[in-house]
């Protein structure tokens, strides 16, 4: 059994404008999980999709530390010291929801959540999406998140202990 590809990342203003096209469409789903949605994006499809779950993956520091956004769950995808992969991801979050209610996954830049998607996917969850620039956003010239994208960036509601 051959996974599906999962969410390739959104390049282009125009690719941005096609996704807020099919989240406001009938669309089979399969055509929107091949895209990630930006971060604002998937902030409206949350809200306009109550039955989504949307897990935070990236590690308990990170999660509690650095913030996480309000409203999500977390479940790592690895943690330290050794950063391996939790190999009990899959079961909780089949714990936290059931394998046809849409996913919403993100990680510190979107990249370990593309990972944490794809194992989803091989266990059968069919509707996962993986936020494009994660909760603190690609690098900028000096080597620092935060400063061009991702969810605190936007603004978006977001919680630190």
């Amino acid at each position: 059994h051959q996974a599906r590809p999962i969410l390739s990342k959104i390049r282009s203003d125009q690719d941005k404008a096609a996704l807020s096209t099919l989240l406001d469409s009938d669309v089979p789903e399969t055509l929107l999980q091949q895209q990630a949605p930006h971060v604002k994006q998937a902030y409206e499809f949350l809200h306009k999709t109550p039955d989504a779950v949307f897990i935070d993956c990236r590690s308990e520091m990170e999660y509690l530390f650095v913030g996480h956004p309000a409203g999500a769950i977390h479940v790592a995808w690895n943690d330290g010291p050794n950063w391996d992969i939790n190999p009990e991801f899959v079961a909780h979050v089949k714990k936290a929801t059931s394998v046809n209610r849409p996913i919403i996954l993100i990680c510190r830049s979107g990249n370990r959540s593309l990972d944490a998607g794809r194992a989803l996917e091989e266990a059968g969850f069919t509707k996962v999406y993986n936020v494009l620039h994660g909760f603190e956003g690609e690098l900028d010239a000096g080597h620092h998140r935060g400063a061009k994208t991702g969810w605190r960036f936007e603004g978006l509601p977001w919680e630190q202990c």
